[in-house]
């Protein structure tokens, strides 16, 4: 994909905030009455690490990293904008974090995705992301799908 830019920042990062806006609006109508509780899981407020990818300068998606465990980072607020979705430029957000994870010491990822997003579950899973069972307060959560990937090459 020409002029797409990756770069580094954090949840104080304009675009980043623009683009989770936008996840926010799609994942409401997805979850429906679910929103709510996803939604107190997701706030951005205090993450160091994150990703927003570039398409001739202009913000096309994101993501973020967190640590979930001393060994392990968990994968959050990914979202591509939907015109610019099927060009790859999820995967390499993804990877750019999974890179940036290993940086500072982590081993794996997690990260929770929902059945209602099939386009992520496909992703992870064509990525190398394997099902797990639910951690946290995904335990029980019918519609939450958790998944991890070793990061040790």
């Amino acid at each position: 994909m020409s002029d797409l830019t990756l770069i580094r920042t954090d949840s104080g990062n304009a675009d980043f905030r623009k683009l989770v806006a936008l996840l926010d609006q799609d994942l409401a109508i997805r979850d429906g009455n679910d929103h709510t509780f996803y939604a107190q899981f997701n706030k951005v407020d205090t993450i160091k690490e994150v990703i927003v990818a570039y398409q001739n300068n202009i913000p096309v998606g994101c993501g973020a990293i967190k640590p979930f465990s001393t060994t392990e980072a968990e994968v959050k607020r990914m979202f591509v904008h939907p015109d610019y979705r099927n060009k790859g430029i999820a995967a390499k957000i993804v990877t750019a974090l999974e890179n940036w994870a290993m940086e500072i010491g982590f081993s794996a990822t997690v990260l929770e995705t929902g059945k209602k997003q099939p386009e992520a579950l496909a992703l992870y899973q064509k990525i190398g992301y394997r099902v797990t069972p639910n951690y946290g307060q995904y335990i029980g959560v019918d519609n939450s799908v958790c998944m991890a990937k070793s990061l040790n090459v």
